[in-house]
């Protein structure tokens, strides 16, 4: 029997005086409780009750354990309530991770805006590599983590805050040397610059994109600011998230590609643990976060087509 159902039987008897009164207390039987008393005094080795016909007593050990197991019971039973509480109000430590790419301007203006509009809320925000196993930021002691996977996996929960516009492109000397691919098939000819999770492009309308495998990388790297770098210094043709492309795009220093192709948008979500309830510090932060990016959507860049 668990150490604090034995506790409980004991304090009533000890409150009551009698082992009737404690199973009328607890809706117990009687003998329950009695076997309650026996095994706790069983495995503590020493007699707490003294039993007689006509009455109950507490030895000078059950007095001084019933002190002491009422005290427990009861900072138990407050720290019960204390947390259910904390569940239910918008305050405590909230942790979030984002893989290091996704770790752009508008994502950390998003953060700040939530730390300010919260701020019983402490807000630990990191960057860096996630596991391909979903649930590991949970492990990590996170509460959510971001990314831009569309996840089928049980043992987490997802919520889709907003899309993260991709673009197809190469600097202006690259294309002076190699030429501008007219049709996709021609990718194929040219040297690509890849993000180590991202071998497959997936290229077309939103509604039927076409996979194209990427091979014989030029250049690979798990950063996309790396991968832009590379870009613009001419070694190839990438597929980047707009917003680390767009400074670039905007100046002229890199082109997008294929611009009758289109390139579909990639969604971000935020995983977060299962359970029938989600703790209220999180609940809160999805909904800031998805109306954040619906007020201040990532800006959208007009840019020119390829070189011809």
């Amino acid at each position: 029997m668990d150490r604090v159902s034995l506790m409980h039987s004991f304090v009533a008897v000890a409150r009551v005086g009698s082992f009737s009164g404690a199973a009328r207390t607890l809706n117990f039987s009687g003998s329950l409780v009695s076997r309650h008393v026996a095994e706790l005094e069983r495995q503590l080795g020493v007699r707490l009750v003294n039993r007689t016909a006509r009455s109950v007593s507490l030895t000078g050990a059950g007095l001084r354990y019933a002190e002491f197991a009422a005290r427990i019971l009861d900072e138990i039973e407050e720290e019960d309530a204390d947390i259910s509480r904390t569940h239910d109000r918008a305050e405590g430590t909230l942790s979030v991770t984002v893989p290091t790419w996704l770790g752009s301007v508008d994502l950390a203006d998003a953060m700040a805006s939530f730390a300010a509009a919260h701020p019983k809320i402490s807000v630990r925000f990191e960057l860096g590599e996630l596991s391909h196993r979903t649930y590991d930021f949970l492990d990590g002691g996170f509460d959510v983590a971001l990314h831009t996977q569309d996840l089928r996996d049980s043992s987490v929960r997802l919520r889709r805050i907003t899309t993260l516009p991709f673009v197809l492109c190469a600097s202006r000397d690259y294309l002076e040397r190699r030429g501008t691919p007219a049709h996709v098939d021609d990718l194929a000819e040219h040297d690509c610059v890849v993000h180590t999770d991202d071998p497959v492009w997936r290229l077309g309308p939103d509604h039927a994109p076409a996979p194209f495998r990427t091979r014989d990388a030029v250049y690979v790297s798990n950063s996309y600011l790396a991968l832009g770098q590379a870009v613009a210094h001419g070694r190839g043709i990438a597929l980047l998230p707009q917003w680390s492309a767009r400074d670039d795009l905007l100046s002229g220093r890199l082109h997008a590609l294929l611009p009758g192709l289109g390139v579909p948008e990639r969604p971000l979500h935020a995983i977060y643990g299962p359970g029938d309830t989600v703790p209220r510090k999180v609940s809160v932060f999805l909904d800031f976060l998805t109306g954040w990016f619906r007020e201040n959507p990532l800006p959208a860049v007009h840019v020119p087509g390829g070189r011809g």
